[in-house]
């Protein structure tokens, strides 16, 4: 495990790092999960082996520091990211990021465009969220951060089910909360504005059944989007052999 500070307090991010040749793979995870849990299998996958690779927890969830006095939007996010990138020596990586991550990964690219050369967005979160909550989501949002830290929190423990909640247990609730309002409200530009107008190359994979909205505007504006059949939203999960081969695909430009 190795680590970085990206505060001015000196709050560390960490991240598990698997050796190997040519530019660095950095996985970053969605709201309340971790990327040592959430990638390690992905980044194992015989088709996407042998390159470094670094699963990073982003500030405030998995094995990285929950400082309490950290706002948490997408921007800080970012450049948090980078902070533990550039103490890394990474530049030029191939960021792959799912849910929440995709769009932390958007503004990484946007706020640091030399850390990053290549985008593969794994259902990500381009668009404020709607006035109620989706089927599936959190819906952290919806409640206001006294009523989230005192109580609302065990709401959440019982609506997210086991699964997501073996990981966002592990967040601090300040972090969980913050993060998941400012994904709610989005930032501006939006997400899918910085999207539309980035340089590097960036694949966007979603499942067959779901697909991203205003297709058509990310197609048009050079994102390849990628169908995953037999998945939901964790795609790395449902779908393992599939999603390697697409994001091998947008990567290295083996045969899709």
């Amino acid at each position: 495990m190795r680590h970085a500070p990206v505060t001015p307090n000196g709050d560390l991010i960490r991240w598990v790092e698997i050796p190997g040749e040519g530019p660095a793979r950095v996985y970053l995870h969605g709201l309340g999960a971790s990327s040592p849990v959430y990638w390690s299998a992905a980044a194992a996958h015989p088709q996407l082996t042998g390159r470094r690779s670094l699963l990073l927890d982003l500030l405030g969830f998995g094995i990285s520091d929950r400082p309490t006095d950290f706002a948490y939007t997408l921007e800080d996010h970012a450049d948090a990211v980078a902070a533990a990138l550039t103490a890394a020596s990474v530049t030029g990586a191939e960021v792959i990021g799912h849910s929440m991550g995709g769009t932390v990964a958007i503004h990484l690219a946007a706020r640091h465009p030399h850390l990053v050369s290549q985008l593969v967005l794994v259902d990500a979160t381009l668009d404020p969220a709607p006035p109620l909550p989706v089927p599936g989501s959190s819906a952290i949002h919806t409640f206001t951060e006294e009523e989230f830290l005192t109580h609302a929190w065990q709401r959440t423990r019982e609506r997210v089910g086991p699964f997501w909640w073996s990981t966002m247990r592990l967040a601090g609730r300040e972090a969980l909360y913050r993060s998941a309002k400012n994904q709610a409200r989005s930032s501006t530009p939006t997400p899918r504005e910085l999207l539309l107008e980035l340089p590097v190359p960036r694949t966007y994979l979603h499942p067959a059944a779901d697909a991203p909205t205003d297709s058509k505007q990310l197609s048009d504006a050079g994102v390849t989007l990628t169908a995953i059949p037999d998945s939901g939203h964790n795609i790395m999960f449902d779908n393992p052999e599939a999603f390697a081969h697409a994001t091998a695909a947008a990567l290295t430009g083996a045969p899709a």
